[in-house]
């Protein structure tokens, strides 16, 4: 009976990706450290990395792509305006994710040489990796020192929400370069099921992000009974009406965040949660401080996250309903590990595809 359960879950997930497919398929296969300190560093000896890649396979670009050239240029300039941004972090307990999340990417972008990559690191040792594993692949490593951030975070309710890697969000407007106005941020555990260009292209307005929002959520529980009683921290959302958001998934006007400082106002909140404890999350908590209330909502297509579960060792989360662009393994739980383990979620079977773990073939 049991091996029965495991099949129909299986077989659940596969109908689910052969019913995602048609939109799969209608394509061709402030104090941060800039990336132009970085060649000093990156010329340190490589240490090797405790994971292997596949290759991934080139794909064809559309007929409406500006170019059908098959390899990308040394030279091609990160301030090029045709480039759609993606920032993503690289460290090798989460690699196998991102490179998940970038195999999934180029597969279902029409125009996969118009992407660049931005991957920003704590050590110096995965440009390589990168490079052999997508050869075509348009991208920059940054540098971002732990130090910057060490001092400011809070323990929180999972040790991995603590790592300084997540903070480094909050520099992206001082770590890419002055050219590049907007940048799409995303998490390491999640893949693209859609042309991320689409995504690109949504329109923030006069907002600084953008992001799904879900304003029917419990929007208290983020924060400390502390922080709700004292009216110089409750005080923060007056005037506006704050929805939950996930900081995995967001749209992000560099040129606004410049001019308005959020890096510092982000920081400063973090400093307040040293003191006094107003919240138990890692670095999700500044950004609802700083912009619930103030964000472009994007369709929610664009975050079916939750994927992972919650603290609950072996919790599995179905869909939300509605379309499906992106697929967020959110949570305690992620696919590779939960697929090593042979006790996947139905849904783990979606991330599969994706993931170019192992020797080459």
């Amino acid at each position: 009976m049991l091996w029965l359960m495991r099949f129909s879950g299986f077989f659940s997930a596969a109908m689910l990706l052969i019913l995602l497919s048609p939109s799969l398929q209608s394509f061709h296969p402030a104090e941060a450290i800039r990336s132009s300190h970085l060649d000093a560093v990156l010329r340190l000896p490589l240490q090797t990395s405790p994971l292997s890649f596949r290759r991934a396979a080139p794909f064809r670009n559309a007929d409406k792509c500006a170019s059908n050239r098959t390899s990308i240029p040394e030279n091609t300039s990160v301030c090029d305006p045709s480039l759609v941004h993606v920032a993503i972090t690289l460290d090798v307990e989460y690699l196998r994710g991102s490179i998940a999340a970038v195999h999934s990417i180029l597969q279902h972008s029409q125009c996969p040489e118009n992407i660049f990559f931005h991957f920003l690191v704590s050590e110096t040792s995965l440009q390589s990796l990168v490079k052999s594993t997508f050869p075509q692949l348009n991208f920059k490593v940054y540098y971002f020192d732990p130090e910057i951030v060490r001092n400011l975070i809070s323990t929180s309710v999972r040790q991995a929400l603590e790592q300084p890697l997540n903070y480094a969000r909050n520099y992206l407007a001082d770590l890419l370069e002055s050219c590049v106005g907007r940048v799409i941020y995303l998490d390491s555990d999640l893949v693209v099921v859609d042309d991320i260009a689409k995504l690109w292209s949504t329109s923030l307005g006069s907002r600084t992000i953008g992001a799904p929002e879900y304003c029917h959520a419990n929007f208290t529980k983020y924060f400390t009974a502390g922080f709700w009683s004292d009216a110089r921290f409750a005080g923060a959302f007056m005037g506006r009406r704050p929805c939950y958001f996930n900081t995995g998934v967001m749209v992000i006007d560099l040129v606004r965040w410049r001019k308005h400082g959020y890096s510092r106002r982000i920081e400063k909140w973090m400093e307040i949660q040293k003191s006094d404890r107003i919240y138990e999350l890692g670095s999700l908590p500044p950004f609802l401080l700083v912009f619930a209330g103030h964000v472009c909502p994007i369709e929610h297509r664009w975050n079916q996250h939750g994927l992972g579960g919650d603290n609950v060792k072996g919790s599995c989360r179905d869909l939300h309903a509605g379309p499906v662009s992106l697929l967020h393994w959110s949570g305690s739980g992620k696919p590779w590990l939960r697929l090593d383990s042979r006790r996947p979620c139905p849904l783990d079977a979606l991330w599969a595809p994706y993931d170019l773990y192992g020797h080459s073939q």
